[in-house]
């Protein structure tokens, strides 16, 4: 790996990271020495890129750092391509638009010769097929998550039983051929995953609930790790 590239590569790595980066786990994430990343990181920060190390800790780059642009590899611009396709096939309309609207502005920027990587991709998704959740508003769905205000549900069971519900919605999943919004479920006193195409109704309230929707992501998040560990699987109301 060059130099420059690899430099590039440790401020991408500290940028992803949650936390402070040890030189050993930089050094085997790029192959390469520790003594190599010691001697990178003095360079960088030469450059003025705010990293700070703490012996023993890690390394961290301060929040708000930004990179002039560079140029992408082009597996790089194949998983923009790639994703931005999953996104036309899968989100809602809106989503859809935004993702093309991404993959233009990466052609408008990327070299003549990894523009085909887009407009003629090597990699892609099966083609968008029809849902059963049309009647559901998913962009309001994703503006409630984000804002944290309380929906009001009249719900089917897979056994076909309806039920109204008030949730507290925090994210829209997309699985495979089918959209869920995970939930704190007021009825149930328990985070619950609700599908898209059994909604039957949705009241969207201008209230907003108690809790934070990142907070409540983070719960769910971990209960579903542990579940995960455990052998356990999320409940789908």
């Amino acid at each position: 790996m060059r130099r420059a590239d690899r430099l590039f590569e440790i401020i991408q790595l500290l940028r992803r990271a949650t936390g402070p980066v040890t030189a050993d786990r930089i050094a085997a994430e790029l192959e390469t020495s520790k003594r190599t990343i010691y001697r990178d990181i003095d360079a960088l920060v030469g450059q003025r890129v705010p990293i700070r190390g703490e012996a023993g800790i890690g390394y961290v780059l301060h929040a708000g750092f930004d990179l002039p642009p560079l140029m992408l590899t082009s597996d790089e611009v194949e998983a923009v391509a790639l994703g931005a396709q999953w996104v036309v096939v899968h989100g809602d309309d809106e989503l859809a638009r935004a993702a093309l609207n991404v993959l233009a502005k990466v052609a408008a920027i990327v070299p003549e010769n990894l523009r085909a990587l887009i407009d003629d991709p090597a990699v892609g998704t099966p083609p968008r097929q029809s849902r059963d959740d049309d009647h559901v508003d998913v962009a309001r769905l994703r503006l409630w998550c984000r804002e944290g205000r309380t929906l009001e549900i009249k719900y089917r069971d897979e056994s076909g039983r309806a039920s109204k519900r008030t949730i507290w919605p925090f994210m829209v999943g997309y699985v495979a051929a089918v959209r869920i919004v995970a939930a704190w479920c007021e009825l149930r006193r328990d985070f619950r995953i609700f599908r898209t195409d059994r909604l039957i109704a949705v009241d969207y309230l201008d209230q907003h609930y108690p809790d934070r929707p990142v907070a409540l992501r983070r719960r769910w998040l971990n209960m579903m790790r542990d579940e995960h560990a455990i052998g356990g699987r999320a409940v789908v109301s």
